[in-house]
C-alpha cells in the first residue's frame, strides 16, 4: 500500500512538474504578443484623442504620473504628452468620473497647447446598455461634443449637461452619466490648463517598455 501511495505521489508530482512547465512556456510564448495587442490599443486610442499631425514622437513612451484630486482619484494616472518637432504640442491625461450611473468611469482627454480639446474617449465604464452607455463612440457620436472647445472665464459656466444649463446634451431618461462625464472632462481640461508647465518638467516614468 506504501508503494502505492508513493507512486501515486510520484506520478502526482511529475504531472505537477509538467503543468508548471507547460504554463510558463505559455506565459514566455505569449507575453510578447499580449505586450504588443496593448501597446497597438493604446497607440490607437492616443491617436484618437492626440491626432497624429500634432505629434511625431512615440505617446505611448512620453508618459508620466501625475497626481491631483481634480482627476477624480487619488491614484496616480498618466499623462501623454505630444512632441512636434521637439516642442510641446499637446498633452493626453487619464482620468476618472467618479460619479457615474453605475459607478466610476475612466476617461482619457487630449489637449492642445493653446487649451482646444482635441479628443475625449471613454476608456472603461460600467453604465446601463441603451442608456449610459452612449458616452461610449461605438455607441453614439455624443463624447465628439467636445471636440474642438476650450473653457474660457467666460465659457466655464456652460461646462454641464443642457439639463443644468450648460451647452452639452444629455440622453433621454439618463443623465447622471453625461453629467459626471462632462464634469470630469472640464475638471480635466482645467487641470492641463492650470498645470501644463508642471506636467511637461516632470520625467517620463510610466511608458510601456
Amino acid at each position: 500500500m506504501l508503494d502505492a501511495i508513493r507512486k501515486n505521489g510520484l506520478v502526482l508530482a511529475i504531472f505537477a512538474i509538467i503543468s508548471t512547465g507547460v504554463v510558463a512556456l505559455t506565459h514566455y510564448l505569449t507575453q510578447s504578443q499580449i505586450e504588443h495587442q496593448e501597446q497597438a490599443q493604446l497607440m490607437s486610442i492616443l491617436n484618437q484623442v492626440l491626432p497624429q499631425d500634432l505629434h511625431d514622437n512615440l505617446l505611448y513612451k512620453s508618459c508620466t504620473l501625475v497626481t491631483n484630486p481634480a482627476l477624480g482619484t487619488k491614484s496616480a494616472m498618466p499623462a501623454y504628452v505630444g512632441t512636434l518637432k521637439g516642442k510641446p504640442s499637446a498633452i493626453a491625461i487619464e482620468s476618472i468620473a467618479p460619479d457615474g450611473y453605475n459607478g466610476a468611469i475612466k476617461i482619457i482627454v487630449g489637449v492642445k497647447q493653446d487649451g482646444t480639446v482635441l479628443g475625449v474617449r471613454v476608456l472603461s465604464q460600467h453604465e446601463t446598455p441603451g442608456l449610459g452607455d452612449k458616452i461610449e463612440l461605438r455607441i453614439s457620436n455624443w463624447i465628439l461634443e467636445f471636440t474642438g472647445k476650450k473653457i474660457t472665464p467666460q465659457n466655464l459656466s456652460t461646462w454641464k449637461v443642457k439639463k443644468d444649463g450648460g451647452q452639452f446634451d444629455q440622453f433621454t431618461g439618463a443623465t447622471i452619466t453625461p453629467r459626471a462625464v462632462v464634469k470630469a472632462i472640464r475638471k480635466t481640461v482645467l487641470f492641463i490648463d492650470q498645470h501644463r508647465q508642471d506636467i511637461l518638467s516632470q520625467p517620463y516614468n510610466c511608458g510601456v517598455k
